[in-house]
């Protein structure tokens, strides 16, 4: 009889381990998923035609087996799409061969990335860059401040402790207070100061003022291809995009995982494990539709959810110590507020051709103080298939971050969506007149956060380790500010184990704490 594996979130985490356990073993996975759909927040809400992509994801990797998956689920394009214009023509990477994006749906788009950050009511690139605009936006006392600030911060390093320090060691007191500080509050909800340096070592180990520099002097000669392997991550200009967002693509995979006899239960909660000889053997799983509980054996569970409820649902023997620190981690939650309009008011200041010549951005980092919207996504820029009007219409997504039960989770849908239109308004990005249609999306532990009781995670990883057939995987699995690949890899990796005979160890908890999954690939 085939052994099971009962897989705990259908994320791209979950999906992945699912998908890899049916083409690489005799293993049959079930996946139980507390939502109504697949992909977590890498889904693509879909509203009255238009279609939201939760906080923005861009497919790149550095990890070629990531790369080989997502392109046996859909290739990439091979024909410009409607909006080739937003791809300068010595810039078009199509692949011989490759579908039709007019006539094909599962396809890979070719995206040119632009993102910048609006502060002072002006445009700086992000990363930050020395061009011309950005010393005049900057002015001539800031630029000095910025540039001996900078100079400074690399002739006496900090100790990296915090955020903070990790931030002024790259970029210079001055610039991190410009452009770093407030915007890492919204996210966080806490000073950099308070922060972990972790999530710098997550995100942007390989960023500097001094790599984004070099990067720019260097990026006309540089060719251009979707691989960009010498390209620090936070710098790369290409990547690939499902034709109808990313969402597209995990229910690609739970399609296939479906055909080759896996199982995936929607809205569906694992609730309390039964333990035995130092393994998960069973859970109670519950569908919430019907509330019917039951009993589901398992040989092997690899788990997406959010530790906090791991531990919990472990029972009542965890030492105390343990559950404390689960229970306490905290989490940051987010908002999307989507508005559809007849046109925005940002002006476009590049020289990127663009429909109707609006901004070319794919997203717009919202560095005024006076305001809490974080970002501006602009999912025309994404995919023009995204858009149920592209020609007309603009389809925006103004994202907020918050904390479960504060004052911005718990006012209505209208109430919000009013809040967010006068801030778009006040920060000059459109008139209220010219709103079509809104609607607002909340999610439930986003991101991950890397203060408070994470400074004793170690306690709860080595216990979770004594379990030797659970598997800790994903974003919320391992409470790490995973990329989406990332959390692919800790399903491959979680499957190596088991096809190993090995339990979890340290080389699934690091899996992207490698060298080559940051930003500092070999550039030998």
């Amino acid at each position: 009889m085939p052994k099971k594996a009962l897989i705990i979130g259908g994320g791209p985490a979950g999906l992945t381990a699912a998908y890899t356990l049916l083409k690489q073993t005799s293993i049959i996975p079930v996946i139980v998923e507390k939502e109504d759909f697949v992909g977590g927040i890498s889904r693509t809400a879909n509203h009255n035609g238009n279609r939201i992509d939760i906080g923005g994801h861009r497919f790149f990797t550095k990890s070629p087996e990531v790369l080989n998956l997502w392109h046996a689920l859909m290739p990439v394009q091979g024909k410009p799409s409607i909006d080739d214009i937003l791809l300068n023509n010595s810039e078009k990477i199509l692949v011989p061969g490759g579908p039709d994006p007019e006539t094909v749906d599962n396809v890979f788009l070719i995206r040119r990335r632009v993102s910048r950050i609006l502060y002072l009511r002006k445009f700086f690139d992000y990363p930050i860059s020395l061009k011309l605009q950005t010393l005049t936006n900057l002015g001539f006392i800031n630029v000095i401040k910025a540039g001996t600030a900078y100079v400074t911060s690399q002739v006496f390093k900090r100790e990296e402790k915090t955020l903070e320090d990790f931030m002024v060691n790259r970029f210079g007191t001055a610039l991190y207070k410009m452009f770093f500080k407030d915007y890492t509050y919204k996210v966080w909800g806490k000073d950099p100061s308070e922060i972990a340096a972790d999530w710098g070592a997550q995100r942007i180990k390989g960023l500097s003022l001094t790599k984004a520099v070099i990067h720019m002097l260097k990026s006309p000669f540089m060719k251009k291809d979707l691989a960009q392997n010498s390209v620090e991550t936070s710098l790369i200009e290409l990547y690939t995009y499902p034709k109808k967002g990313p969402g597209q693509l995990w229910e690609v995979m739970a399609d296939q995982i479906r055909a080759m006899g896996g199982e995936i239960r929607l809205n569906t909660t694992a609730e309390k494990f039964t333990l035995a000889n130092g393994k998960l053997v069973s859970a109670a799983v519950r569908n919430h539709e019907s509330g019917l509980l039951e009993n589901m054996e398992a040989d092997f569970v690899i788990s997406s959810m959010p530790i906090c409820e791991l531990v919990s649902a472990l029972g009542p023997d965890i030492p105390a110590e343990v559950n404390a620190v689960a229970s306490e981690l905290p989490y940051r939650d987010f908002i999307t507020v989507g508005l559809l309009v007849k046109s925005i008011k940002l002006k476009n200041t590049t020289k990127i051709p663009t429909v109707k010549d609006r901004v070319p951005d794919c997203w717009i980092y919202i560095q005024e103080p006076d305001v809490k919207v974080g970002r501006l996504q602009m999912f025309n820029n994404w995919s023009p298939y995204m858009v149920k009007d592209f020609e007309s219409t603009v389809w925006l997504g103004l994202e907020y971050f918050c904390e479960e039960g504060d004052t911005m989770w718990t006012m209505s849908d209208d109430d919000f969506i009013a809040f967010a239109i006068d801030e778009a308004e006040r920060i000059g990005i459109l008139n209220k007149g010219d709103i079509l249609d809104s609607v607002r999306i909340k999610v439930q532990k986003a991101y991950p956060a890397y203060f408070g009781s994470y400074s004793r995670f170690d306690l709860v990883k080595e216990h979770l380790n004594t379990y030797s057939n659970l598997y800790c995987i994903g974003r919320n699995g391992q409470h790490r500010y995973n990329n989406m690949d990332h959390s692919m890899m800790t399903a491959m990796e979680a499957v190596r184990l088991i096809q190993n005979g090995e339990s979890m160890n340290d080389s699934l908890w690091n899996v992207n704490a490698e060298k080559d999954y940051h930003e500092e690939a070999d550039k030998k």
